[in-house]
């Protein structure tokens, strides 16, 4: 089948400004891969640090490059020897290719996992990368029945997600939050403590036991806050810092090149699907204006997760 679709393209480094939507090629998948029509492709600051050039040394770029890992959809065209996917299946999944952020998407069959009817596009599109970052995350610092995690910009992307695995493996969870985003995290059983001048003091009061474990999904000086709490190294997990991580020796899982694959895409599904696991939506955006999602998540504000709907 020929003709063409649309994606999102840059040539250079930059801001925003850089990013276009172009006409290109209709993808064709080769062995054991498959064609998806995406309804939903999440957006992530890890995709406007790569953009800005601002990791080069980790994810290397050739020009033009597209942009984007979240997308669910529906399967268009399977290629052979992916057998596990049928043309009409509704499925969420993760591209390693920069690519997802587009009308139509090649992407490894062993990428995908069926999405349930009960979990909308728009959360089956932006759960893999904000999922697989507070899954690793979570696991990593290990919570348990009666110890206290703090989770740092809890109401975020990615905060909102591990707070809510954190209370499933039955911890205590310190959401640091700014005071519009409380409500919603006193509703998940989350202390909500306001981040900023004096939080130190704030978790204290809000620990007095103290801290057993620190995720931090922002960076700017949440490690060196969660090492003056006293929480050890090994159980402090930083998914934005690794300036940190690296002078200080704290986790960094899951860290850029082990994500956790489609298994745990499926089981944080099913935990939605089930009414376990709450995806916040912040925003919805037309591929078209692509330039205006990511101005709004660079305000770095956000509750939950903004995506694109081509």
């Amino acid at each position: 089948m020929t003709g063409t679709s649309k994606a999102v393209r840059y040539d250079e480094f930059g801001g925003i400004e850089v990013l276009r939507v172009d006409e290109v090629e209709r993808p064709v998948p080769g062995d054991g891969q498959v064609l998806v029509r995406v309804k939903a492709a999440g957006i992530n600051p890890g995709e406007a640090a790569i953009r800005a050039g601002a990791m080069a040394h980790i994810f290397p770029s050739t020009f033009p490059s597209g942009q984007g890992s979240d997308l669910a959809g529906i399967v268009a065209e399977v290629g052979a020897g992916a057998d596990s996917c049928s043309v009409g299946d509704e499925v969420i999944g993760f591209s390693e290719k920069r690519s997802s952020q587009a009308e139509l998407v090649v992407v490894d069959a062993d990428k995908l996992t069926p999405k349930p009817r009960e979990v909308s596009w728009e959360v089956a599109g932006g759960l893999y990368v904000a999922g697989a970052a507070a899954w690793g995350a979570v696991h990593s610092v290990r919570p348990d029945k009666g110890e206290t995690v703090v989770v740092s910009a809890a109401a975020g992307g990615v905060g909102s997600l591990a707070v809510q695995l954190a209370r499933r493996a039955g911890a205590t969870v310190i959401g640091l939050a700014g005071a519009h985003n409380h409500a919603w995290l006193r509703g998940h059983g989350v202390i909500a403590v306001e981040y900023g001048d004096g939080v130190l003091d704030r978790i204290k009061a809000a620990a007095p036991d103290g801290v057993d474990a620190f995720i931090d999904t922002h960076g700017g000086g949440y490690v060196e806050l969660a090492l003056a709490l006293g929480v050890p190294v090994e159980r402090i997990d930083t998914i934005a810092d690794f300036a940190a991580a690296a002078r200080y020796g704290v986790l960094t899982e899951p860290g850029p090149n082990a994500r956790p694959g489609a298994e745990v895409l499926a089981a944080l599904a099913a935990l939605i699907a089930e009414g376990h696991l709450e995806v916040p939506i912040a925003n919805t955006y037309p591929l078209a204006q692509v330039r205006q999602a990511y101005t709004e998540l660079e305000r770095r504000h956000t509750h939950g997760k903004i995506v694109l709907a081509p």
